[in-house]
């Protein structure tokens, strides 16, 4: 989705960028809440020469990886906010290797300059729509808690491209069985970021057989009348890493995401 020049030229983003200054500055924790009204960005790095496999995988799987910006080769920058540096500016990140998880940090300087080639790709995230969900009096629970969101690999495949391969992983939110439709609605506003849910109740239907182990992120409560609402995620790239056995890559770690200088409002449809 192209963001309109207002937005990519608009200064008043202050909150936005106090965010990413205070996850420099060293402050670790989950980014839902943070910044409201600005989008938030999952992450994931690699050679240029995975650059074009991933970019069809994200063509292919839209819903779990839709595209909002894509780097110049070498280049840790984004439009979507000009004066970031995305090798600093998250709050913690993971390094794979060969598909597997070897380092967790709040700064990917030194990964990052291993290679000269490397492409970052910037993707929508459900954070994005949680400040209008809860503007209309939904309560989304991580953040009632001060928990990260519960996330889960799914048994549904992606559609592979080239080298890449693997399973959809969702976001779960508890929703009153009487505010799920309100919520789908809200959320399908948003298709640039994974839009509306992809399943609702029965997670055994999606190879989930307990919600209290989350694969990603922290467990929640679910009051009596609530119902499991799932919605696309982009940690799928990761499940993508893992399954592919990635040579090497750097990703946000799951619910520490990117704050853009965007508004929200340019990606309701």
């Amino acid at each position: 989705m192209t963001i309109p020049t207002a937005y990519l030229n608009h200064t008043d983003a202050t909150a936005a960028r106090d965010a990413r200054k205070t996850y420099r500055d060293g402050r670790i924790e989950p980014t839902s809440g943070v910044a409201p009204g600005f989008t938030q960005a999952n992450m994931i790095v690699l050679p240029r020469d995975w650059a074009f496999d991933f970019l069809l995988y994200a063509q292919r799987n839209p819903k779990p990886c839709p595209v909002l910006d894509v780097s110049d080769p070498g280049a840790p920058t984004t439009l979507l906010a000009p004066d970031a540096d995305l090798r600093t500016d998250l709050p913690l990140y993971r390094i794979w290797r060969d598909g597997k998880l070897v380092e967790e940090t709040p700064d990917a300087t030194a990964a990052w300059a291993e290679r000269d080639d490397l492409v970052a790709f910037l993707i929508g995230c459900s954070f994005t729509f949680e400040t209008p969900m809860v503007e209309a009096g939904i309560e989304i629970r991580h953040m009632t808690d001060k928990s990260n969101v519960p996330m889960y690999l799914t048994n549904k495949a992606c559609r592979p491209a080239g080298r890449l391969k693997g399973n959809m992983v969702v976001s779960m939110r508890p929703i009153p069985a009487a505010r799920v439709a309100d919520a789908a609605t809200i959320s399908g506003r948003f298709p640039a970021v994974h839009g509306a849910p992809v399943h609702v109740g029965a997670p055994e239907e999606i190879g989930i057989t307990d919600l209290a182990k989350p694969d990603f992120g922290d467990a929640v409560r679910i009051e009596p009348g609530e119902v499991p609402v799932f919605w696309a995620c982009g940690v799928t790239p990761q499940a993508a890493v893992m399954a592919s056995g990635v040579p090497f890559a750097i990703t946000h770690a799951p619910g520490y995401m990117f704050i853009t200088d965007i508004p929200d409002s340019a990606y309701h449809a």
